[in-house]
């Protein structure tokens, strides 16, 4: 069983509280947080923000492997963009929806298989199966050859 820790500390109320966010690699430390860089597109990162790349980045690693093994070929360039929406539910918010966007560069195949690729990782990655109880996963392809 493979485990990565995060951290989370707050401070304060929620709107003028701040906090900070750390990952045990040490590539967050400290990274600060709060209700304006969340609601209110300021500078700084957010939770959402951060399941993004997750998923981006889960995505993108699974698709390399799929195509390698259902096709023999290496991607020469895989670029995935997330973006998490989410929604006022209730007094609340929830995260209802990921859409990716990826662009491609495979040689030697064609975009039918491009495709079918992206489709099993979106299916298989990780973070998908995560964010699937609660989360629609869309998928936008656009193959360079």
């Amino acid at each position: 069983m493979i485990k990565r820790k995060a951290s989370a500390h707050w401070s304060g109320g929620i709107k003028e509280g701040k906090g900070s966010i750390s990952t045990g690699s040490g590539a967050l430390s400290d990274q600060p947080y709060g209700f304006n860089t969340r609601f209110e597109d300021k500078p700084g990162t957010n939770p959402e923000e951060l399941i993004g790349a997750a998923h981006a980045g889960c995505f993108t690693m699974a698709l390399s492997k799929v195509i390698t093994d259902q096709t023999g070929k290496e991607a020469e360039a895989l670029e995935t963009k997330a973006t998490v929406y989410m929604d006022k539910e209730g007094d609340g918010f929830a995260v209802k929806r990921v859409h990716l966007e990826l662009t491609g560069r495979v040689a030697d195949i064609d975009e039918e298989a491009f495709v079918a690729a992206a489709e099993a990782a979106k299916a298989n990655c990780p973070i998908s199966k995560l964010l699937e109880g609660g989360a629609e996963i869309t998928l936008e392809t656009t193959f360079e050859g």
